[in-house]
């Protein structure tokens, strides 16, 4: 800020000094020993104010600087505060099925067998939960290892809706794929996948029974419009600003019990952040939920 203060003052003094009124058209030096002086006054005003001018950015920079540092330790510090949180329950399950087994070799078949079941689950919820984390942390620190290329993003939506068709039935929720057939975008397959992904399995997850979830795709010029919406059970409009939080949970306890790893709408926050494209929430006026993210047509720079 001090040398452009400078740089302005110093253009200002040339075109003072060589024309003594501004409605001349000539060149005309200083005659009288007080225009001097004035200058003189002016130029030492002027680097005082540059002076302070610069010691007050550089003490607003180093504040600013100060209070980012203090905020990322801090969501580092709750960030693993909530790792260690959410690994200790299934490593304790594990720990505690196991121990069980092995103090008690005369256990029933059936019982052990159960045990091994339960065992099984609580290690499938903690690869989860380390390959969301790992998922996160290669975003967040290292996202030039994600390889863009044009994905087909209908296929990828059909591929889903297949996979979770026996999770709908059962549930006796109906999925409307509105989106057309062929709608590339320039992304990452992979993150790609996990957006539509989790924002399926929290449909199914918590939509409730009898629901209706619908996806829909609509163009624009350089990128698409998707949307992501159910009428089922949604969410007070309170909890709509921090359902994309890491960890965020409405009901711990039900999530914990569905299988969730508090992770999956960071997730897709994240993915389309990094594709370039921006996301919201909102509540449906007649209950549900719904999503709308952008991403960028294939061709289009990210």
């Amino acid at each position: 800020m001090f040398l452009t203060v400078m740089v302005i003052f110093v253009v200002y003094a040339v075109i003072f000094i060589l024309f003594e009124d501004y409605d001349r058209h000539f060149l005309r030096p200083f005659m009288e020993s007080s225009d001097w002086h004035l200058m003189l006054f002016s130029i030492v005003v002027m680097i005082i104010l540059g002076v302070l001018l610069h010691r007050y950015s550089h003490r607003m920079d180093e504040r600013i600087s100060k209070e980012q540092a203090e905020k990322e330790t801090r969501m580092r510090r709750e960030l693993t505060q909530n790792i260690s949180h959410e690994l200790k329950t299934p490593v304790s399950s594990i720990l505690g099925y196991t121990e069980t087994i092995l103090d008690h070799p005369d256990m029933e078949d059936d019982t052990r067998r159960q045990f091994i079941e339960r065992t099984q689950s609580q290690a499938r919820r903690l690869s989860a939960l380390l390959q969301d984390i790992s998922t996160l942390n290669r975003m967040d620190y290292a996202a030039e290892m994600f390889a863009i290329k044009p994905v087909d993003v209908s296929r990828i939506v059909a591929d889903i809706v297949k996979e979770t068709e026996l999770t709908a039935i059962s549930k006796k929720i109906a999925v409307c794929n509105c989106m057309s057939q062929d709608i590339i975008v320039n992304g990452n397959e992979s993150l790609i996948y996990s957006i539509f992904s989790n924002l399926m399995d929290n449909a199914l997850n918590y939509a409730g029974d009898g629901a209706t979830v619908i996806i829909c795709a609509y163009e624009h010029e350089n990128d698409w419009q998707f949307t992501f919406s159910d009428n089922g059970v949604g969410i007070d409009a309170e909890h709509l600003p921090r359902i994309f939080e890491r960890f965020y949970r409405l009901d711990k306890g039900r999530s914990r019990s569905l299988g969730g790893t508090g992770l999956g709408l960071s997730i897709v926050k994240n993915a389309v952040m990094l594709h370039g494209g921006t996301i919201t929430a909102k509540a449906e006026e007649d209950g549900g939920l719904r999503f709308e993210f952008t991403l960028k047509k294939s061709g289009s720079n990210r």
